[in-house]
């Protein structure tokens, strides 16, 4: 659940697979959302940048706040995507923290080959945004990578709209449904009062 907060569908998958999560009804939801965000926001006449907060915030995959954002403007999905991508940066630190506690518990006998600490993909992550930080990625290398980000992201969108099955949500159980939906509100509910506060 905590990674679902915080990393979405896609990383949460890779990172706890086998536990059971109700990633099926997770896609369903988001996409739901990623349609009736745009128009809730048109009707709260938000400006492009708390637009882009809004539908970044809640989203629970990349792909979909991204196109939540570009459906209402290309000013409106870089805030979208840079608020989401905030949320992902987070991975590093909890799945670190999770893993000093989780080693904590497991007694020495039953260790043997313990996994690293920081999934690899964490640690390209964290080395790449490093380097474009400092700026010692060109402009040109930038550019490149940037487009074919676009292309990667609508292959994603489509990949999260066919598999999702509205059928199968109701094999996850009410529980897990009403614990999406409280989680969905919660994070919507945060943004927008962030919002307010700041207005």
């Amino acid at each position: 659940r905590l990674g679902v907060a915080l990393l979405g569908v896609r990383v949460s998958m890779m990172v706890l697979a086998g536990l059971g999560l109700p990633l099926i009804a997770l896609t369903v939801f988001s996409t739901i959302a990623m349609i009736a965000y745009p128009i809730l926001s048109n009707d709260l006449e938000f400006t492009h940048i708390q637009a882009g907060v809004f539908l970044g915030g809640p989203s629970h995959d990349v792909a979909q706040g991204v196109g939540a954002g570009v459906s209402i403007s290309e000013e409106t999905g870089e805030p979208a995507t840079l608020v989401k991508l905030i949320r992902v940066s987070m991975l590093a630190p909890v799945v670190l923290i999770a893993s000093l506690l989780i080693r904590g518990y497991v007694s020495e006998q039953a260790r043997g080959k313990q996994p690293p600490l920081l999934p690899r993909f964490v640690i390209g992550f964290i080395g790449l945004a490093g380097l474009k930080s400092f700026g010692l990625i060109s402009k040109i290398l930038t550019n490149t990578l940037s487009d074919a980000a676009r292309w990667m992201l609508l292959t994603a969108i489509a990949a999260v709209g066919m598999e999702s099955n509205p059928k199968q949500v109701r094999s996850v159980g009410p529980a897990a449904i009403a614990f999406i939906v409280l989680e969905t509100l919660f994070i919507t509910g945060f943004i927008l009062a962030w919002l307010s506060l700041l207005s």
